[in-house]
């Protein structure tokens, strides 16, 4: 099994999308703060499968379309863009504003991996 090969940063196209995300949760300035937050947090490591349980999120079928083009750039040695996280105290749950497909993949990939990823807290904003 290859080891996955992480970006240093997400890609700057990852932050749209969270705000996209965030936008249909949050009013769209808590969103738009959060997004800033997350394009200035520290990259950290959490267990894969700890952040889809922290989520609730269920799995998304290994043959979903984004969940295999992930699995190709693991096999292919792409870096992949560590995943935008907003912890939501209020709810007791991670958020995946952005890599749900990526957190999937690994998944299946190997449950153990540890995830790059950004983390911020909804109330510290």
């Amino acid at each position: 099994m290859k080891s996955i090969t992480w970006a240093t940063e997400p890609k700057d196209t990852n932050y749209p999308a969270a705000l996209s995300y965030l936008s249909l949760i949050f009013p769209e300035l808590a969103a738009v703060k959060y997004v800033d937050a997350l394009r200035e947090a520290d990259i950290e490591e959490y267990k894969v499968k700890d952040i889809l349980r922290a989520s609730g999120l269920p799995q998304l079928p290994k043959d979903n379309y984004h969940v295999q083009k992930n699995f190709f750039k693991i096999d292919t040695g792409h870096k992949i863009s560590p995943i935008l996280l907003v912890r939501d105290t209020d709810h007791r749950k991670v958020i995946i504003a952005d890599g749900y497909h990526r957190v999937c993949a690994i998944h299946y990939y190997d449950e153990d991996a540890d995830i790059h990823c950004k983390l911020i807290s909804a109330h510290y904003v």
